[in-house]
């Protein structure tokens, strides 16, 4: 048990640790509140959990087929295009935080997205029926290397923010312009990758 444990710790962390679109924006919206960086996570985290759910249950072959995935990737790369251009929009936005703006609503936005971001990218599916795969392979307990990735995932997405959001008074405005414009290519350049790999593959 033991052993599954520490195994799918290692592989949540593999999962989590990666520059990919979520972390991109756990840190864009850590920059203006930890909580914000905190519902991100929080929302592709429940995603993980959703899709771990229905290979449990035998769901996973109602979606796993090409029409589906591909459809998931399309809405994928458009979701995250959306996502870029809200932070090229908002490059020239002061790091102070209103704490007006710090609200259920804001917050439950912020996790929309990262669910919304996690459900659309098929790779997400492709990556728990691995794992599922993994697990049955090396003979692991499922249940203690599924708690074990979580339990890596959520220290990510709770400690990361938490150093970003600490760090930010060291961050000057122009540093930060630049930060958003680095956000925005590559959000970009996943959702063009993942465009071009749904569409023309």
């Amino acid at each position: 048990m033991i052993e599954s444990f520490f195994e799918g710790f290692l592989l949540g962390l593999g999962a989590a640790v990666p520059l990919g679109p979520i972390n991109i924006l756990i840190m864009n919206q850590a920059l203006n509140h930890y909580k914000f960086g905190i519902a991100i996570g929080f929302g592709a985290m429940s995603a993980d959990i959703l899709y771990l759910t229905m290979i449990f249950i035998g769901l996973i072959g109602f979606i796993n087929n090409p029409f589906i995935l591909n459809s998931l990737g399309i809405l994928g790369s458009l979701f995250l295009l959306y996502l870029g251009i809200i932070i090229y929009q908002n490059r020239d936005k002061r790091l102070e935080s209103n704490q007006n703006n710090i609200n259920t609503k804001n917050i439950f936005k912020l996790y929309l997205q990262g669910f919304i971001l996690t459900l659309f990218n098929p790779y997400t599916i492709a990556f728990w029926l691995s794992i599922a795969g993994y697990t049955v392979h090396k003979e692991l307990d499922m249940l203690f290397t599924i708690v074990g990735m979580l339990s890596a995932i959520l220290l990510w997405i709770t400690l990361m923010p938490y150093f970003i959001y600490k760090s930010k008074h060291k961050i000057s405005q122009k540093v930060s312009f630049y930060i958003n414009i680095f956000s925005f290519i590559i959000l970009f350049g996943f959702a063009i990758s993942l465009f071009v790999n749904v569409v023309f593959y």
